[in-house]
This record gives structure tokens, C-alpha cells and sequence, in this order.
């Protein structure tokens, strides 16, 4: 029986691999192993690990890892120490393998560890072209990994022009679109259960979501650029639903004009949250009329629901989406026109870019059976 070591470093990371982790401890030639760490045990960006608990993952290992401060100086710390933590875990876990997702810090930490200790190292989303560090982070992790689980054909084919071999590269959509594939989705006591501070949402009326990220290249310019986004919201005055930022540098910019807006404006029409279970984050953005920011689950789940989307800078910078997105810079009136136009819009047609909804099973099925070597070489 293989042990399966996955590392869930956040909220996002955890709507992303929760798919996976189901089917791995479903399987009958698999053992999961679960470290929780970072962000995804911090109160102040939703306490994932009480998500994660609820849904009945016990994790072997738990790990504080982030140095306070969001800045690229804690970030390049973070990842140091993330390394120290990792690396005596997975001594004491003895993992078959290591899986890890996309393009964090915390994912870097995952797979310099597992690399240097000769575990293998399975990744996912890997070949996706996006802006800020997140793509050379990614790609760096594509040249530590083992195997490859990219999400859609021309990330196969980056992959494969990067120089990693064919027989290594296992094409599974992404885990995020098993989450929404068969579940209920009406709002039916979903704000009910979340608290949260701001205006009372009405499910019955029109209403927007927003979760905008720093850009970590782009880190001095954070304060400006969510400003931007709170001018359009402002003028838009209709119902908003607005989650907090994640930990990357300059998050506390971006928090820190949240509150100044909150405070200054007390606005009637938004409410704050820190965090969702994956499903319920779906019925809320299948059900608004307009999904703004720059989190790629306007790109991912936006594609396959169809949610009228709008992502504003450069952070999802090239990559591949389906038609619900019309992109902006940060600029209040490019944005205030975009959600205009999406609203009238309405729903788009689904897109499968990102898969169909079995990525979880394939993943844990090509993990049980496939042939690992640890040493890696360029195909030519």
C-alpha cells in the first residue's frame, strides 16, 4: 500500500486537492497522509482546518510556517522555514509520495523538501501561464516533480516542451470542477451559517462577489489597486459579498483599505467574510450576478458554471479561460463598466476547459499504479 503525503497549505489550496484527498482515502491500495499548515490554520484567513476537520480529514501533522509581516522578504522566510518544518514531517511520515498543487510558497517549501529526500513528487495545474512569481514558482516545481497532473492539453504540451517526459504526464482536468459537479446548488441557509461583519445579503436580490489578491510583483502598488476596486463597488452601490484577501505580500495593504473603506463608509450593501467550505463558495458564485477580483476560480469553476466574471490586473495573466471573463486593469471605471456589462450578460454556456469532474478519482487511480524513479532527466 502506498502512502500518499498531501500538504494543504490554505483555503484555496483545500478547495483545490479536496477532491483528491476523498479519493485517496477511498482507495484500497492507498494510505493518505495529511500535513495542514500555513495560512489554512490561521483564524485571520478562515481557519480552514476547521473546514477540513468538519469533512472528516484528520490530519497526521499540523505545521506553522507563515511569518507575519506579507511582505516578499517574509514570503522568501516563510519558505525557508516551511522547508525546516517539511523536512522533519516527512522523516517521520516516510511518505511513498508527496502531492502537491500549484504555484505557492508553501508549494515550493513542499517540493524542494520531498526532492532533496528522494521522495517523489506529484504535482497539480502544473504548465499554466499566469502573472506575478506564481509562474516561475510553478515551473521551478515542474522541473522538482515526478509526476504531472496538469489541468487542460496546452499545459500538457508546455510540460512536455519544458522537457519532462511523456510517460510521466497524466492529463486529469483540475480537482476544483469535482467539487461542483453534482452537488445542490441553491443558497438555501448557506449565509446562515457563516458570520462575518457588514450588511445582512439578500438572497433574493441581485449581488456581486469580489476576492482580490495582491500581486506579490506588483507588491508596492496594493493599496492603490484595491482601491480601484472599492471606488467601482462604491458606485455601483448594489449588494457585494467580499472575502478577505489570502497571505501573500501585500495582503495587509489590501486589508488594511478594506477597513479603511468599512469604517469611513459603513456601507449598507457589502459583507465581509474570511472563508467557505469549497462547496458553499460554489453556490455563492454560481448565484451572484458577477464574480469579481483576480482568484483564478473565476478562470476555473467560473469557466464550468458560467459565471459572468471580470478579473481585474495582471495576477491570471495569460491564463487560458473560457468566454465568461472580461478582463480590466485597475482602473474604478474600466471595472464599474465591466460588472455593468456582465450583470446584463447574464450566465454563459458551460466550458470544459478544466475538466469534467473526475480528476479526484483519476488521480488517486494513476497514483496507485503508476511507475516512479526518482531521477530525473531533460526529454529531448
Amino acid at each position: 500500500m502506498r502512502k500518499v503525503c498531501v500538504v494543504v497549505a490554505s483555503r484555496a489550496n483545500y478547495g483545490r486537492s479536496k477532491s483528491v484527498l476523498t479519493a485517496i482515502k477511498n482507495h484500497p491500495d492507498l494510505e493518505l497522509q495529511l500535513i495542514v499548515s500555513a495560512s489554512a490554520l490561521l483564524y485571520r484567513f478562515g481557519n480552514a482546518i476547521e473546514i477540513i476537520k468538519k469533512d472528516g480529514f484528520i490530519p497526521d501533522a499540523t505545521v506553522y510556517m507563515v511569518i507575519e509581516g506579507e511582505t516578499p522578504s517574509t514570503m522568501a522566510k516563510s519558505t525557508g522555514l516551511a522547508i525546516l518544518e517539511l523536512a522533519t514531517l516527512f522523516e517521520n511520515l516516510k511518505p511513498d509520495i508527496v502531492l502537491t498543487t500549484a504555484d505557492r510558497y508553501e508549494t515550493m517549501a513542499t517540493a524542494v523538501a520531498a526532492s532533496y529526500m528522494n521522495i517523489p513528487l506529484a504535482h497539480t495545474q502544473g504548465g499554466e501561464i499566469t502573472g506575478s512569481i506564481d509562474e516561475s514558482v510553478r515551473h521551478a516545481i515542474t522541473k522538482l516533480a515526478h509526476i504531472h497532473f496538469p489541468a487542460t492539453e496546452k499545459s500538457r504540451e508546455r510540460l512536455i516542451k519544458m522537457g519532462e517526459e511523456v510517460d510521466r504526464i497524466y492529463l486529469t482536468g483540475c480537482p476544483a470542477i469535482d467539487i461542483i459537479t453534482d452537488i445542490d446548488l441553491s443558497l438555501d441557509g448557506v449565509f446562515e451559517r457563516y458570520g462575518g461583519v457588514g450588511a445582512r445579503i439578500h438572497t433574493d436580490k441581485q449581488y456581486i462577489v469580489v476576492l482580490q489578491h495582491p500581486v506579490t510583483t506588483e507588491f508596492g502598488s496594493a493599496f492603490d489597486q484595491i482601491n480601484q476596486t472599492l471606488q467601482a463597488v462604491k458606485e455601483l452601490h448594489i449588494q457585494t459579498i467580499w472575502l478577505w484577501p489570502n497571505v501573500d505580500a501585500g495582503t495587509d495593504a489590501v486589508s488594511k483599505g478594506l477597513r479603511m473603506f468599512r469604517e469611513k463608509y459603513n456601507p449598507d450593501y457589502v459583507h465581509f467574510y474570511r472563508n467557505f467550505s469549497p462547496e458553499d463558495y460554489a453556490r455563492i458564485i454560481y448565484n451572484c450576478s458577477c464574480l469579481v477580483g483576480n482568484s483564478s476560480s473565476a478562470i476555473r469553476e467560473g469557466s464550468y458554471l458560467g459565471i459572468p466574471s471580470v478579473n481585474i490586473g495582471t495576477r491570471q495573466h495569460g491564463r487560458e479561460r473560457g468566454r465568461n471573463v472580461i478582463d480590466v486593469g485597475h482602473d474604478s471605471v474600466e471595472i464599474k463598466n465591466a460588472i455593468e456589462t456582465q450583470i446584463k450578460h447574464s450566465r454563459y454556456e458551460r466550458d470544459i476547459l478544466y475538466g469534467t469532474g473526475s480528476a479526484g478519482k483519476d488521480i488517486a487511480e494513476i497514483l496507485a499504479g503508476c511507475s516512479i524513479t526518482i531521477q530525473k532527466k531533460l526529454s529531448y
